[in-house]
């Protein structure tokens, strides 16, 4: 079972004071956070790309190149690459060189992205967002597949058995599906043979199981073992030492993103009695002391059958000390209680 962070590397105004804290120092304290989420024992490190005033992170490669030559063991991967609107030669030749100065430790999510500021910023058509995302992931895995690529599209120009460097210490680059929970996203995912992500941020994780079971079932279908496949999560989430002192600090930012998001998106307000209630077992929210949070994700192992679990933190703009305490504690008391639950209960399983 692996445990790990994922950050949109937000800049919103603070709750309590309305200051915006800059992007530059906002990146410089998402490099000190990656670099202490190695040194605590974790196993990933996720940078989210948006292309908005209150993100920072238009260039996750960059920000994950910063923190690799500080960091040994780590694994550090895109959370999302927005693929649709990117080029996957540039996308492979970032991650190849991240995967080089790491010493093979790079990874990408790809996605199709819940934000679209990135389409007109490419000059990309909303109307193509599937086709985009179909054409752009087959031109990314011939590029992993083979050094010199022949390819032609629709929407970008054709390669004729040109070149693409460099290559990257790992052979194959990994690449992972980042899925919201669309059915045919997790198809596809397994029908390639690729990793799968799920985003879980809303409802009860239980209902993703189903989607597990599908990929699985199309990991097979393509004639894969899907036993050696990993299945992540990522969810929102803060520890601190009393659980009701985790969410006094977790939902007043939070509220206002889901509310500034939702006034975008029509949704309903979000209330603390919303909070309170995906803090639950049954819940998407991963909030609480150490043990609580600890008990969640072995809940949601055991129950949906996810083997890497991405702790989302923040969610808006929280005080630095206060998210490098959550980071901290995921690394030295949830991790170590998860998988030591969780190996105990696998080799029950195996017995059984």
């Amino acid at each position: 079972m692996e445990i790990g962070i994922s950050t949109f590397v937000e800049t919103t105004p603070d709750v309590k004071t309305g200051e915006v804290i800059s992007h530059s120092q906002r990146i410089r304290e998402v490099v000190e956070e990656i670099v202490l989420a190695d040194k605590v024992g974790l196993d990933v490190f996720g940078v989210g790309e948006h292309h908005r005033e209150d993100f920072a992170a238009s260039a996750p490669a960059v920000i994950l190149a910063a923190a690799a030559s500080r960091t040994d063991r780590i694994r550090l991967t895109s959370a999302v690459t927005v693929l649709s609107s990117a080029d996957p030669v540039r996308v492979f030749q970032e991650f190849s060189t991240l995967d080089a100065i790491s010493n093979g430790r790079a990874e990408i999510m790809a996605g199709r992205g819940s934000f679209i500021e990135s389409f007109p910023l490419f000059g990309y058509d909303l109307k193509d967002y599937d086709e985009l995302f179909e054409e752009k992931l087959e031109l990314l895995l011939k590029i992993r597949e083979s050094e010199k690529v022949t390819w032609k599209g629709g929407h970008r120009p054709a390669i004729n058995n040109l070149g693409v460097y460099p290559r990257p210490v790992q052979d194959p680059l990994p690449v992972w599906i980042g899925s919201g929970g669309n059915s045919e996203s997790v198809a596809r995912a397994g029908l390639l043979g690729l990793p799968l992500v799920l985003a879980i941020i809303g409802g009860s994780p239980r209902q993703f199981a189903p989607l597990v079971k599908l990929y699985k079932k199309a990991l097979e279908h393509a004639g894969y073992d899907s036993s050696k496949f990993p299945v992540a999560s990522h969810s929102h989430g803060f520890i601190a030492g009393d659980t009701e002192e985790a969410a006094d600090k977790f939902f007043p930012s939070t509220q206002q993103v889901m509310n500034k998001l939702g006034r975008e998106r029509g949704w309903a307000p979000y209330t603390r009695s919303t909070f309170d209630a995906a803090r639950s077992l049954e819940g998407a929210l991963y909030v609480g002391d150490s043990k609580t949070v600890a008990e969640k994700i072995i809940h949601l192992r055991k129950n949906v059958g996810i083997t890497r679990f991405m702790l989302h933190v923040p969610v808006g703009s929280m005080p630095h000390e206060d998210v490098m305490s959550a980071i901290e504690l995921l690394g030295t008391e949830v991790a170590p209680l998860v998988r030591k639950e969780v190996a105990k209960w696998e080799a029950e399983t195996e017995v059984d």
